[in-house]
């Protein structure tokens, strides 16, 4: 018994250690790593998509955004008027939010007549942590070698995100 009351005590204790250790680098995994995120993403038809299942050879554009945010709606707008800009670049927008609230973005925008855009969701909320993001949109760029190359959060120009890719 005197056992049981001990690891009950404890056991916080030893989770919290492990998360202050893990969170003094204060290093974001998307940094750490450099890589596209390794969640897997549920596309509008319900099938599942992951960062292999990208283009080779080609820079992407993460784009982190939330239904209910109006920069991220400005910033979709933006895109969607300079879409030639972004010709050989694949766009993937992922919203933390469940698959229907995704739907309805990506109807209203009508997502589906641009074919370079890929739009999923992640309603685990994973890729908040994996991208340490604290606002929208977030936004990664990698280049052709899928390599992260710039990151910014909040509303950025265009012109800002072009000259990386």
């Amino acid at each position: 018994m005197l056992r049981w009351m001990f690891l009950l005590l404890c056991f916080p204790m030893v989770l919290k250690a492990q998360t202050n250790t893990n969170t003094t680098t204060n290093v974001p995994p998307f940094k750490q790593f450099s890589i596209i995120t390794p969640l897997p993403l549920t596309l509008y038809d319900g099938h599942v998509f992951t960062k292999n299942d990208l283009p080779k050879n080609k820079p992407v554009l993460v784009f982190v955004f939330s239904v209910e945010c109006e920069h991220c709606a400005h910033m979709t707008e933006d895109i969607l008027k300079n879409i030639d800009k972004f010709g050989k670049t694949q766009l993937l927008m992922i919203t933390p939010f469940k698959l229907e609230r995704m739907k309805a973005w990506y109807d209203q925008y009508n997502i589906g007549k641009y074919p370079n855009i890929i739009m999923a969701a992640e309603p685990t909320r994973q890729i908040m942590y994996y991208y340490d993001l604290r606002n929208f949109p977030g936004l990664y760029v990698y280049n052709k070698k899928h390599q992260l190359v710039a990151n910014y959060e909040g509303t950025v120009k265009l012109d800002t995100l072009l000259k990386h890719l």
